[in-house]
């Protein structure tokens, strides 16, 4: 089971450090806002579950559980509020966008 928890914790690991590099290599606002919201929140979820696994029978597994769900629920409607604000106050390349919408 420790194996399980480890395996678990270091994926989530390895998806936060790749929202973290697509934070810093992506280069607007819009495709920045994708790779924090997506793998963050996965990443969260699976670090909870290998703590889960790693606790077992604990008073502690009723927090993780709201930490993941708190995560899953907040992460979409930030990265749509992102994405909106940065739409509105054109920080975005207007014609990138147009040329994306005719695609």
């Amino acid at each position: 089971m420790d194996l399980a928890a480890a395996l678990f914790i270091f994926a989530g690991s390895v998806l936060a450090l790749t929202a973290a590099l697509g934070i810093v290599r992506f280069p607007d606002t819009l495709t920045r806002m994708h790779a924090a919201a997506k793998p963050q929140a996965l990443g969260l979820v699976l670090s909870c579950v290998g703590a889960a696994i790693r606790l077992r029978h604990s008073i502690d597994l009723g927090m993780l559980v709201l930490i993941a769900l708190f995560a899953l629920l907040t992460s979409p409607v930030l990265a749509h509020l992102i994405g909106r604000l940065a739409y509105r106050e054109l920080l975005e390349d207007q014609a990138a966008l147009q040329a994306r919408q005719k695609l």
